[in-house]
């Protein structure tokens, strides 16, 4: 089957109605109403340039009853007449997708609805991939392996995609029971009466349960609620009614012409001129052939590698925009010069003078390539990836090509060569215009004073890296080894049988069929055995807690032994990539190898820090940790006094919580009590729930709720902080760190309750974890700067999370010392003060 042509069918009543009511009102220099046609317009550009269907058609409703209205009177009875407003939009519309060369169909006796079912049933069955786009949900039930549904979200351009497996999702069926949903619960909207006494929730339950209405009624007698047997029995012509009002049409009496839907037969002056008339001029230069002429202009970038000329174009200039292609080693400027990787030493006076701004995109990448000639990149000014990263920090930068894609308005796949110099030439305008936006949002101290600068930090990181002692890691390797086989005969002598530990599968027959535990859930090949199912077994039989340590132990060797042992260069060091635009939350991480999460919990993982050791005999390591500083930021933040006064008076916090929430003098506080304070303490953070705090600490839901319900009673601006916080993020969608860091939360406006209680929990805990990755992002740039000022030989290697790792100079250590316990603890004023641990060794493990 054919699925190159793709074919948009737009519900014209439902998306005009929706946009009408999502704008503000808006006129054009005559006067006209144009907020729903701008709407629309947004729209069809985007999805144009996005989707790239080949043929586009659009349905509308007629004013004449349907079939519907014969078949049920109160059909859409009650509906307000539509606005004047909105409805003198209409015929404009209409022209406008004509000049667009969207067909436009409509007939009497039928809705959209109907017409778009029979377009999309033809069309599939022709090999069609067909995208419907509505402001309702009506069209959910032609969702197919060849349909899918786009629906307007809040706004007008964010777009809700239902497929197959995201109606399943949803509703827990497929799309054809939608209409025996609607049957079931009816549809306000549309006036379908339903079953009284039956909404979405239940509907669903009898769905999944029997599958459609004609099951329910041929099993009513095996309904158990009462009155939902009762109110189907004396409802069912109303069910079956409802089913059929519910029902898309496929077979309605009309043809379709594919020619008057070809989108490459835009009338593109036509649409210029509605758009002129309209007062639109916004909307001009997003018409696609417009976009195509503006791409035809700047392909006309072509590199030149003539050294002598490069030098005399850079000769007294001020401000210099580049971008360096990693997988080619070429350097390209703003004007089409470009040079060769072997070739950039000649250029060291430029690269080295400050005075000249430098503008980029991903400058870490040319620090580290200038650093194996010996050259320090100076006068960075802006990286244009560190700006958009700050603008929406949740979008994916793991790939160059593709936000240089993005911006060029291409797909990733169509990105060649020849478009690098074209997003060079364009830079400078780039820059200009999010930096606009970065002034809006209040970002430009987060940007000049903490990102930019953090840039050379973390090359320097990555160019220096960790030395590993690799003999150490080969005993550590060959001890878990020796561990994980006495575990296997172990597990295998209490089976009473050999089998393959770490297949679910025969693990799921040894647990459940041969030692007959509960069981806990089940997957689609079997018996779940994930790690939350064992957890839960753990008290119900000896093997479950060996198979626990068991997976974990096996994990340390393969991932973390192994992996570490693959990952030593040539020069016996583990050189990491550190990142600074892939977390939501503005934190450092580490990839290849990721450094951050060598476990700690178990003893064994922490063993592995034994391997990490300084470069040479005149190093020592030393490490840096913020104590409890989310705890502190969340007393700073939420201006709770007696969480401030705690931690200006020194105390134990986790005893003082346990004193305040148990009700007893800190003298008297347990072990036990301390611990589960903690997990309070920092689960509210999190915004853990009392059913989370229950499996922490295993205890009843009861005392959880109790244990927060008294955490709160005491930290009442906790409460309120976490109350606003998450007021202000439904307000205004994002929230902010101390320093203005934004991170957009959509999850939090959600209707499906998972989603939108995620939402919330990222909205309470976004503040505090970003305000703590900022303070430690300051205090990094403060302390390389501080190291760098004073010519010292010890540096910055690595970074935890809240624990900066040094590679320090056995000379140097108490200097050092001085250096980062006062940069870390100073390099931001807050109600509470910031204390940091500092520990030294020989290596990593010693120095915790």
């Amino acid at each position: 089957m054919d699925m190159s042509n793709k074919l948009l069918i737009i519900d014209g009543n439902s998306l005009m109605n929706r946009v009408f009511y999502a704008l503000p009102p808006m006129n054009n220099s005559e006067g006209k109403h144009t907020n729903a046609v701008y709407g629309l317009s947004v729209i069809l550009l985007k999805i144009i340039k996005d989707l790239k269907p080949n043929y586009i058609a659009a349905a509308f409703d007629k004013k004449a009853p349907t079939f519907r209205h014969i078949e049920y009177e109160e059909y859409k009875a009650g509906r307000k007449k539509m606005p004047d407003e909105l409805s003198e939009q209409f015929p404009i519309a209409k022209e406008l997708l004509r000049a667009f060369n969207v067909g436009i169909y409509e007939i009497e006796g039928y809705e959209a609805d109907d017409i778009i079912g029979t377009m999309s049933s033809k069309f599939e069955q022709e090999g069609f991939e067909i995208y419907i786009l509505t402001g309702d949900r009506d069209s959910l039930q032609l969702v197919s392996h060849f349909t899918k549904v786009l629906i307007t979200k809040k706004g007008i351009t964010d777009l809700e995609v239902y497929d197959i497996e995201a109606i399943i999702q949803k509703y827990g069926f497929e799309p054809d029971k939608i209409i025996d949903l609607k049957g079931l619960m009816g549809d306000t909207s549309d006036n379908i009466p339903g079953v009284p006494g039956i909404g979405e929730k239940t509907a669903m339950k009898l769905l999944s349960e029997f599958g459609t209405i004609e099951n329910i009624y041929e099993n009513i007698d095996k309904i158990t609620a009462k009155k939902v047997k009762e109110n189907l029995i004396n409802n069912k012509e109303q069910a079956f009614l409802s089913k059929k009002l519910a029902t898309i049409n496929k077979n309605v009496p009309i043809s379709f012409n594919l020619d008057e839907m070809n989108i490459e037969k835009c009338d593109y002056d036509k649409v210029i001129g509605i758009f002129e008339e309209l007062d639109f001029k916004s909307l001009i230069n997003k018409v696609p052939n417009v976009e195509d002429q503006n791409k035809d202009e700047v392909k006309k970038v072509e590199l030149n590698f003539n050294i002598d000329e490069l030098k005399l174009f850079l000769k007294d200039k001020d401000e210099i925009y580049f971008y360096y292609v990693k997988e080619e080693d070429i350097l390209i400027f703003e004007n089409g010069y470009a040079i060769r990787g072997n070739h950039l030493e000649e250029f060291k006076e430029v690269f080295e003078d400050k005075n000249i701004e430098k503008n980029t995109y991903d400058a870490k990448a040319l620090y580290n390539r200038l650093r194996a000639y010996g050259i320090n990149l100076k006068g960075l000014k802006n990286d244009l990836g560190i700006i958009l990263y700050l603008l929406n920090p949740s979008d994916d930068f793991s790939s160059n090509n593709k936000v240089i894609a993005n911006l060029l308005r291409i797909n990733e796949n169509e990105l060649k060569n020849e478009h690098i110099p074209i997003f060079v030439s364009l830079m400078k305008q780039l820059i200009e215009e999010k930096l606009r936006l970065i002034k809006e949002y209040s970002l430009e101290k987060l940007l000049y004073e903490i990102e930019i600068p953090l840039i050379e930090v973390l090359a320097s990181m990555e160019h220096y890296g960790f030395r590993i002692n690799k003999e150490v890691l080969k005993d550590i390797g060959f001890k878990l080894s020796e561990e994980i086989d006495k575990l296997t005969s172990e597990i295998y002598d209490i089976a009473g049988e050999e089998f393959n530990i770490n297949s679910p599968k025969q693990l799921g027959v040894i647990l459940f069929e041969k030692l007959n535990l509960p069981v806990i859930r089940k997957t689609k090949t079997g018996y779940s055995t994930n790690a939350e199912v064992l957890e839960e077994l753990r008290d119900k039989h000896e093997i479950v807690s060996k198979i626990i340590i068991y997976r974990q132990l096996v994990k340390l060797k393969t991932t973390y032994i192994d992996g570490l042992m693959n990952a030593v260069q040539a020069d016996g060091k583990i050189h990491s990539n550190f990142n600074q635009m892939i977390t939501a939350t503005g934190r450092i991480s580490s990839t290849d190898p990721n450094l951050q999460n060598i476990p700690i919990k178990l003893e064994q993982g922490r063993e592995i820090r034994r391997a990490f050791e300084p470069e040479n005999n005149n190093y020592v390591i030393l490490t840096a940790d913020y104590s409890q500083i989310e705890l502190r930021l969340l007393a700073h933040i939420s201006g709770d006094e007696n969480l401030i006064e705690s931690f200006k008076n020194g105390e134990d916090i986790h005893k003082r919580t346990a004193s305040e929430v148990f009700n007893i003098p800190i003298d008297e506080v347990t072990a036990i009590q301390r611990s589960r304070a903690k997990a309070i303490n920092f689960g509210i953070v999190y915004g853990l729930s009392d059913f989370g705090l229950a499996q922490d600490l295993k205890i009843s839901r009861k005392e959880a709720k109790e244990y927060i319900e008294n955490y709160f009673a005491r930290y009442t601006g906790v409460r309120k902080y976490l109350d606003d916080v998450i007021k202000r993020a439904k307000e205004n969608g994002y929230v902010k760190t101390i320093f203005n860091r934004i991170r957009f939360i959509p999850e939090i406006n959600s209707s499906n309750r998972n989603i939108r209680m995620l939402g919330e929990r990222l909205a309470m805990n976004t503040p505090i974890q970003g305000s703590a990755a900022d303070i430690i992002k300051i205090a990094m740039v403060n302390v390389y700067r501080k190291l760098e000022e004073l010519g010292l030989k010890s540096r910055i290697i690595l970074q935890v999370h809240d624990e900066l790792v040094l590679e320090v100079h056995k000379e140097e250590i108490e200097e050092v010392k001085k250096i980062v316990k006062f940069e870390m603890e100073n390099c931001v004023e807050l109600k509470v003060p910031l204390i940091v641990d500092i520990k030294w060794a020989n290596n990593w493990y010693k120095a915790k």
